[in-house]
């Protein structure tokens, strides 16, 4: 397992990070242990979770996840692990919680009680990484950055990041950070995957240029690159299955992931992971982590069998004539998952 710097702070990572937010919903606690164990013991020791997983969302079980985890986690060395965490943020308005109702805000009080509420689920005493997990363009960056940054001085968070943000958003933080004389943001956590390339079209250059980390997400596209939703199949269980199943909001992502042309082009890609002797989920892994501005690939099972494939992609480093014949096709698709 290759180990990577998160952007330019002191913690360094395993190159591939296993994501939770299945946890509690479509895999219950004794799986997500089990998933959990034998990611530690092939060599990950970066984890990712939010306060607002498990997924789809509901009601009845946020904050599951954090609580399994922080269940696990009192079973292994806490400076072998390096956790992190999300406070919800303004656009997931499915979020409720007791003590802060309506929508939740990047704000003073909110951001308070979002990590002493996930400092007690985990169990420890500090959180790794620090994420704001959808960004509040409507409230000025000042107050945010201000009170993460006590959240360092305070010694309960180490490193901050954010997820989901726009390139106007990493830079509008960074220089507000600069500006203030507080922590800045070390990552961001966007999608990233062979049927979404859109993170380099302009993030990526403020992630080379100012030393960010992206850590992406769905490299699978959601499970799509995999190809288990070829020929109109809808796998009973899978994540875009019950999404349809759900409809609204979640229909509306599985059709966003798993339209006709993504899943076209997912068996463009798997074609050539055939040539290559290896699997489309191999082959989607080892390309995320194949570039520069990434520090470690979240991905994420919902059955044990699953892992094999994901691991197998931990050392390996794709021959230039495959990431050219990639992009070719990423080229003549151009990003088939809006």
């Amino acid at each position: 397992m290759q180990r990577r710097r998160l952007g330019k702070s002191a913690i360094v990572v395993s190159d591939i990070c296993m994501g939770t937010m299945t946890f509690g919903s479509q895999a219950d606690e004794a799986l997500a242990h089990r998933v959990l164990d034998q990611c530690f013991e092939a060599g990950i020791d970066f984890y990712d979770t939010a306060e607002g997983y498990p997924v789809p969302p509901d009601a009845k079980w946020v904050g599951r996840t954090e609580e399994i985890v922080g269940r696990w986690m009192k079973t292994k060395p806490r400076d072998a692990i390096v956790m992190a965490t999300k406070v919800s943020g303004p656009s997931h308005v499915w979020f409720r919680s007791p003590k802060r109702e309506g929508m939740t805000a990047l704000d003073r009080r909110n951001i308070v009680i979002a990590v002493e509420d996930s400092l007690r689920k985990l169990q420890t005493d500090y959180i790794d990484l620090y994420q704001t997990h959808w960004p509040d363009h409507e409230l000025a960056y000042d107050e945010t950055m201000e009170v993460l940054d006590e959240l360092v001085r305070a010694g309960k968070v180490r490193v901050l990041g954010c997820s989901n943000e726009t390139s106007w958003g990493l830079m509008k933080s960074i220089q507000t950070a600069e500006r203030l004389g507080t922590a800045r943001y070390h990552t961001i956590q966007n999608n990233f995957s062979l049927n979404n390339r859109r993170f380099e079209d302009e993030l990526a250059q403020v992630c080379r240029m100012e030393g960010v980390s992206l850590i992406p997400y769905s490299p699978i596209g959601g499970g799509v690159l995999s190809t288990k939703y070829s020929g109109g199949a809808r796998p009973e269980g899978a994540r875009f299955s019950r999404y349809l199943e759900i409809g609204g909001r979640q229909a509306a992502m599985a059709m966003r992931f798993a339209n006709d042309r993504a899943i076209e082009s997912a068996d463009r890609f798997a074609a050539l992971a055939a040539e290559a002797g290896m699997s489309p989920v191999t082959m989607a892994v080892a390309w995320s982590k194949q570039h520069d501005f990434v520090a470690s690939t979240i991905v994420g099972v919902s059955r044990e069998d699953q892992l094999p494939e994901i691991l197998a992609a931990a050392d390996m480093v794709l021959p230039d004539d495959l990431m050219k014949a990639i992009d070719k096709v990423s080229k003549e698709i151009r990003y088939p998952m809006g």
